[in-house]
């Protein structure tokens, strides 16, 4: 038998229950949806306003806001995803 979870821990993580360990090893992912659904919550809020302001037919700035929310969203959390794993 290997060691146990407590065993493997880091120094700064000595101490913490399971669960707060749990929380601290999840919170960079956390994080990073957070700020996916924001980015495109944001963008595409934006885009409603804008074309509110510009009074235009067909919602241009909304679907130009959803897409440039999503596509900073999903680089942004790909790289926080990603780059934890090295």
């Amino acid at each position: 038998m290997g060691p146990g979870d407590r065993e493997r821990r880091s120094p700064d993580e000595q101490g913490l229950s399971d669960l707060a360990a749990g929380y601290r090893k999840a919170s960079p992912y956390m994080a990073a949806s957070t700020a996916l659904v924001a980015s495109v919550g944001l963008f595409t809020w934006a885009g409603i306003w804008v074309d509110g302001r510009v009074g235009t037919k067909v919602p241009w700035f909304t679907i130009l806001g959803a897409v440039l929310g999503m596509t900073g969203g999903f680089i942004s959390f790909f790289r926080t995803v990603l780059g934890k794993r090295k």
